[in-house]
Formats: structure tokens, sequence, C-alpha cells
């Protein structure tokens, strides 16, 4: 009689009890930690890379991780293989391998279950691997970071970048946004030309990009609202815990939002991609020993306060600080320090924004602007405000702030031809995987940061 191949290993051992001996050969699965709750009693294939072992006397113990979970799987002698027994003892940090056996629950184990293993299989030895669980600096670390991003907080953290991302795209996805993809390469500068990265462009010059918003506000013209996705790039001199070279960014535009508008969508926002790492990635905040407290409270609406409330807040603890002046991270911190949830600061002065920035009617001498300042001294995670919209006026920013007119003939034709209020905002993708992780400096918030002095690996 033909018996089934897709058997457990219970079913079939009960199977030849019963007389069945000419059973075809059982089809290994090949399964990942993650979805070994789906397989307990039956025989798996697993495939990963030594975390790490141990032996005691006729036991011993393997740690596999293979990039979903950690599993502990157990090998007992005269229960597996000899040689299964023989090649565990070749074993080293981060040597890759094949592992068969039978899925058991156990609590104690990481993640629930556990290997009764039967064979050993080294795909590739691994010999003095160079981060191991001594202390290292961080040029080390840095040095390293194609290998440290598997050790068990930076994948942590990555983790939650990703849902991040995902949070991001489903939000404004689910709200009717269209998706318009931004240049990488610009003519022109969006936020000053002190921070650009010039290249050849055949026999013109172009820019990587500091931002897509220009090009956002065309896309709100044609779709009402619109949002870019992707890298960005700043010349910054700056070694900071908060400053990095290359970076991701959000940056939605909103046809007839306002200054108000566009602080309701932010918060939104912010709570939506705050809340949906809590509940979804839980474990991963666990092995970076993240309190949670702070971002559980994290729901709209936040606190919003006007650039010269924050002003008195600072001057409090700060009087060294100049009313007029944008903040610094000292001061950033000040302010988010007396609150339990983000906080807006808005209306700062216009001297101090870019030309686009709509100037308040009733106090020309404030912007229609708005900073988000994230909880526990992480700083500012938002930058937006409402757009000027008359071509009369932008021309004149255009001068003042010493711009070629030329450079911005295709943004002025926005002015042109059916001008409108309108309004967005940029978040920074690593500051606000910092902020959520805990984590003490945005090159942990990144697979490969790009920081002043830094570009490898």
């Amino acid at each position: 009689m033909k018996v089934s191949s897709n058997l457990s290993e219970n079913e079939r051992k009960k199977l030849e009890e019963k007389g069945y001996n000419m059973l075809p050969k059982m089809v290994m699965k090949k399964v990942y930690i993650a979805d070994l709750s789906q397989h307990v009693g039956e025989t798996v294939e697993l495939r990963g890379w030594v975390y790490s072992k141990r032996s005691s006397g006729k036991i011993k113990f393997l740690i596999l991780r293979d990039g979903t979970g950690l599993c502990q799987c157990i090998y007992f002698k005269g229960e597996c293989e000899e040689q299964a027994f023989e090649e565990f003892e070749k074993l080293s940090q981060e040597t890759s391998l094949i592992v068969t056996g039978i899925v058991k629950e156990e609590k104690r184990s990481p993640g629930g279950f556990e290997i009764s293993a039967r064979t050993l299989k080294i795909y590739g030895q691994s010999e003095n691997y160079p981060i191991g669980p001594k202390e290292h600096g961080p040029d080390f670390l840095m040095n390293n970071r194609h290998l440290w991003i598997r050790s068990s907080q930076q994948h942590a953290a990555l983790r939650v970048r990703a849902e991040i991302i995902k949070s991001i795209r489903d939000f404004f996805d689910g709200r009717g946004f269209t998706l318009v993809d931004a240049p990488i390469f610009t003519p022109s500068a969006c936020e000053g030309t002190s921070t650009l990265f010039q290249t050849k462009y055949f026999d013109d010059t172009a820019f990587l990009s500091q931002s897509g918003q220009l090009y956002m506000e065309a896309a709100a013209a044609a779709f009402g609202k619109a949002y870019c996705f992707g890298p960005t790039f700043r010349a910054e001199k700056s070694k900071t815990r908060r400053h990095l070279i290359e970076f991701w960014m959000v940056e939605p535009e909103v046809a007839f939002n306002d200054l108000y508008d566009n602080m309701d969508l932010a918060e939104q926002f912010v709570e939506y991609i705050v809340q949906r790492v809590l509940k979804n990635k839980a474990a991963e905040l666990k092995v970076l020993e993240r309190n949670t407290v702070a971002l559980e409270k994290v729901k709209a609406p936040f606190k919003r306060l006007h650039y010269k409330e924050a002003c008195e807040l600072i001057l409090k603890e700060n009087p060294e600080f100049k009313v007029g002046d944008d903040f610094g991270a000292p001061d950033e911190t000040i302010v988010s320090s007396k609150f339990e949830t983000p906080v807006f600061v808005h209306h700062y002065p216009s001297a101090i924004k870019a030309f686009y920035m709509k100037r308040d009617d009733k106090d020309p001498e404030s912007s229609m602007s708005c900073d988000l300042l994230a909880t526990e001294g992480y700083g500012e995670i938002i930058g937006g405000g409402q757009r000027e919209e008359s071509l009369e006026k932008l021309l004149s920013r255009i001068v003042e702030h010493k711009l070629k007119t030329e450079d911005f003939d295709w943004y002025l034709d926005l002015r042109k031809y059916g001008s409108f209020p309108h309004s967005g905002f940029g978040l920074g993708v690593e500051r606000t995987v910092s902020w959520i992780c805990g984590l003490s400096h945005v090159r942990e918030t990144i697979p490969f940061p790009r920081l002043y002095g830094r570009l490898r690996p």
C-alpha cells in the first residue's frame, strides 16, 4: 500500500508498527524558526548560523539563528547520528549549517520551541569571528557593520525600522495619497546651498537631493494628496548623534491644507507609527530593553506651542538663548521635557526658514512653519509648514535668499497656473527609529550609515 510522504514522524511510526514498512522516503520540510509553531511533532529542516553552543556530557546544546528567530537544538548521544556529534565539535560562532530534528514545545527555549536534533551538516565554517561578547568601541563596530547587523540588538532595531517603513506606506496609501517618486539628481537647492553635494551631470551641474518637497508641490497640484519616500543627502560636517549624511525621509504634500491641517495630519501619522510598532514589534523592543511607558502615551492631540512660548521655556533654563534663533538640540530637549507627548512648535521666525515658507499675514516676521519634537530628548522628527502660494511674494523671496530665478522656472509655474494654498512636512526615518527604539545614536538606525568621515562598508 502506497502511503503519503507528507506524514508527521508520529504518524509514520504508528503505520510502521502496523506493518507498513515499505513507506516512501519522507520529504523533509524546510521551515523557518518563526514558523515552528505550525510544525510541532514533525521532523523539519532548519538552515541558519551558530548563535551559541555548549556541551554537558552526552548532551550538546546549539542555539541556531536563521534571521527570523532563535531556536535551541538538542543533540542526545545515541538519539542523533554519530556524525552529528562529531561535527558539533567543529562549530564556531556564525558557522552556517543545516539541522534536522523533531519540533517540540519548550517554553524555556528561545521562541518557545526546540528541536530534538538528529543530523547536522556544516555549510560554511566561520573562524575567528571578530565580534564577540566583549566590549567593542564604536569605530570597530562601524568598521564591521556588515557583521554587526547580525547581533541581536542591531537585528531588532532594523526589524523595527522595517515596520516603521511599512507603517508609513500603509498610513498614506490607506488615506488616498499617491506615491510620487522625486528625483535624486536635482538642478537646484531646496534648503540652502551650503549642504549640497555637487556632481557633474554630463555638460551640466547637478546636486544630490536634499528634499523632494518642491516636486511634491507639483504632485499635489496633480493628485491633491501625494507623498515621496526615499534617500536624501546633506553635506553637513557634523558628528552629532542626530546627523547622517544620507538619510531617508517621507514627505507628504496636501493641496488646500493650511498650517493647522498640516499639524493635524502629522500628529495622526506619528501616533499611527508608534502604536503600530508597539503592537507588532513588542519582542524587538524587549530585546532593545526599551521602556515603552513613554511611547504608550504618544496619542493625539499633541501640545502646540507658538515659537515665542517655546522661547520662554528655554530662557528659564538657558538664559543665553537669543530669541529669533533656531533651536539647538539642548533647546529642543528643554521644550520637549515639559510634555508627555511630542510637542509642536510653530510660527518660527521667517528669517530662519526657507524661501518657500509662507509668512503669517498678521505677523510677517513669523512663518507658517512647524516642527514636531519627540519625547525623551530625541529632538525634531518632523519639519514642515504651509508654502507660499503667491507668485510675486515667492519671486521676492528667491531674490532675498540670493538664489537664481532661472533655477526655479518650473517651480514658479505652479504659481502661474492655478496657484493654491498647500502644506506638507518631512519626517526623518532614522531619527524616528532612534526615538522609538531608544537608541543613543542614529548610526544604529540604518543598515549601512553614511557619516561625516565614514563611507565604508
